[in-house]
């Protein structure tokens, strides 16, 4: 068997090339990072869990019209996905305050919005993804103003979606990051949804509770990682009682077979 040729390695994905011409294969790595890498270590067992609620969100929104980058689900770790140029902006809709947002404004996390907010953030890791405006994307050229009303018109959409479906089994969703990139067609392109969804780059708490679901279980120590993301799959019917154990013992056999 041919050696697959990797195409780029992020802090949570590595990207391989795929089977036919623009197409790319997904892997999804159990590394966790936080503070922009500044915390780094291992949540085992992560990949399994956020390809599997990633495939399942991607498909879900698919049904309500959003076009994605996802094509299908080929293991446990992997994902066959459309090639896009990915647009360099990391999309942040909030519905409730925390993390950054609370810092910035000195409001107590949990706070919940009056509205909706939607932020653009640089995708720069040297720079610490800086906060910008539709200004900075127009007269840097990152998007044009019909992208990024189709950005927005999707990030809504999105949220309004998922926002009832985690509501439906107990989670509130209180913020998440979305990435999107553009589709070509010769020399014409559409904007499309790209990346992932799962706990990684969402807050989800606990409607109950308020216990965190989600990768501030990392970034704040709290422990129980691995727990919390098979949480989220398990309410979303993606995993039954007591599975979790089978499902990473099958991955461990898996990477000890090198598969």
């Amino acid at each position: 068997m041919s050696r697959r040729r990797q195409i780029y390695e992020g802090k949570a994905k590595i990207l391989y090339e795929g089977p036919e011409p623009g197409t790319i294969i997904q892997y999804f790595k159990d590394d966790a990072t936080a503070f922009n890498a500044q915390k780094k270590g291992t949540i085992s067992g992560k990949g399994v869990l956020n390809n599997r609620i990633s495939e399942h969100l991607f498909t879900m929104l698919a049904t309500i019209g959003i076009p994605t980058h996802f094509i299908r689900r080929l293991n446990m770790r992997e994902q066959l996905v459309r090639q896009v140029e990915i647009v360099p902006i990391e999309v942040v809709v909030r519905n409730v305050v925390a993390g950054s947002l609370a810092k910035r404004f000195g409001l107590e996390d949990g706070t919940a919005l009056p509205r909706t907010i939607i932020e653009y953030y640089y995708k720069d890791d040297a720079l610490g993804d800086p906060l910008i405006t539709d200004e900075h994307i127009s007269a840097f050229g990152w998007a044009s103003q019909d992208e990024m009303h189709d950005i927005a018109d999707m990030a809504i959409r999105i949220n309004d979606f998922m926002a009832g479906l985690f509501a439906g089994v107990g989670i509130r969703l209180v913020d998440f990051k979305l990435e999107f990139g553009r589709l070509f067609d010769n020399e014409f392109s559409r904007i499309i949804l790209a990346d992932e969804i799962s706990p990684d780059g969402c807050r989800l708490w606990d409607m109950k509770t308020n216990d965190k679901m989600d990768k501030d279980r990392f970034r704040l120590d709290l422990g129980g990682e691995v727990e919390a993301y098979t949480e989220v799959a398990r309410r979303l019917g993606l995993l039954p009682d007591g599975a979790v154990s089978t499902v990473l013992d099958l991955d461990e056999h898996r990477k000890a077979r090198g598969k």
